[in-house]
């Protein structure tokens, strides 16, 4: 998970850079009643159910909710000191980011096999 996570920073870093210039971009993207709420801990990294809802990133990259997160964040050098989350989840310093949760994932379609009637006896 660590793992995956530094690698989501490091791909982050290089799209965004600090821009202080718009200082008063809100802080996080507007939630509805629908994805509000946080992620069980039995999701799957990455999947649409890893969702904060309260701070709209996905849950396993949730610095607020989880602080102990940080410590990778800022160990790959994606971390701003001046609002105290991820550079890549620092919309105050990058307002161009967009962070878009992941669609749900739609069930297979199953057709049961048509049931076929016993030979008739001659």
């Amino acid at each position: 998970m660590i793992k995956n996570l530094v690698i989501f920073a490091l791909l982050t870093l290089s799209l965004a850079a600090c821009s202080k210039d718009n200082a008063e971009a809100p802080q996080q993207a507007t939630t509805t009643k629908a994805n509000t709420g946080h992620a069980a801990a039995d999701v799957t990294p990455g999947s649409h159910e890893d969702w904060c809802g309260e701070h709209a990133v996905p849950e396993s990259q949730c610095t607020q909710c989880n602080p102990s997160l940080a410590a990778a964040f800022k160990a790959t050098g994606d971390w701003c000191p001046e609002h105290g989350l991820p550079e890549s989840q620092c919309l105050q310093c990058n307002p161009e980011i967009e962070i878009v949760r992941p669609p749900a994932a739609t069930a297979p379609t199953t057709t049961a096999p048509a049931a076929t009637a016993p030979a008739a006896k001659e």
